[in-house]
């Protein structure tokens, strides 16, 4: 084998190795733009988190927001309700999950666990029966002074937990925190 021949295999591999890296790089090139394009789009990213001013709701009344194209309750519960929601026996629930993405998992769904303050005067949940994807009627409606779901008769009481009906599981209550006094930031 002579020096040449050896010196021409280097090159052969050296194209070879050029050839190859030119085409990942090429086909990267053309391929990022179809990835990035599933990113979500700014409009999108904007509503992952909103703030809403809660000043204005007295109690024993809510406000409805949209937050991420679905219907949230903001409720700020009268005594009574308070009173009547830690009365209930968890065990006797249908869904004895908390079902709050601010708290574990598996916390059971005592009023507390459900509720935005320490007091339970906020309730904060999606307004959205877990049974067909209805929107409850709410302002003490249903057997249990909560939320009514007249499409197929799902009642959930003052804490947004399902007392009666079809519906599965109770309200599911979403991130959500007091940035100061009056605000709720969702998300």
């Amino acid at each position: 084998m002579s020096h040449a021949e050896d010196h021409e295999g280097t090159r052969r591999d050296f194209l070879y190795y050029a050839t190859a890296g030119a085409g990942a790089v090429t086909t990267g090139a053309a391929v990022w733009p179809l990835v990035n394009q599933m990113n979500p789009s700014a409009d999108v990213q904007a509503l992952a988190s909103i703030r809403v001013d809660v000043a204005g709701i007295s109690p024993g009344t809510q406000l409805t927001v949209k937050w991420l194209g679905k219907p949230v309750f903001i409720r700020r519960r009268a005594e009574k309700e308070i009173e009547a929601a830690r009365s209930v026996d968890v065990s006797t629930l249908p869904d004895p999950l908390a079902r709050n993405a601010n708290i574990s998992g598996d916390a059971p769904a005592t009023d507390a666990n459900r509720t935005l303050d320490e007091a339970g005067e906020w309730l904060v949940e999606m307004g959205v029966c877990t049974h067909l994807g209805c929107v409850p009627i709410g302002d003490g409606a249903g057997d249990f002074g909560g939320w009514f779901c007249p499409c197929h008769g799902s009642h959930y009481d003052s804490a947004g937990r399902i007392r009666k009906g079809p519906a599965p599981e109770n309200l599911p209550v979403p991130l959500a925190e007091f940035v100061d006094d009056t605000t709720i930031k969702l998300g």
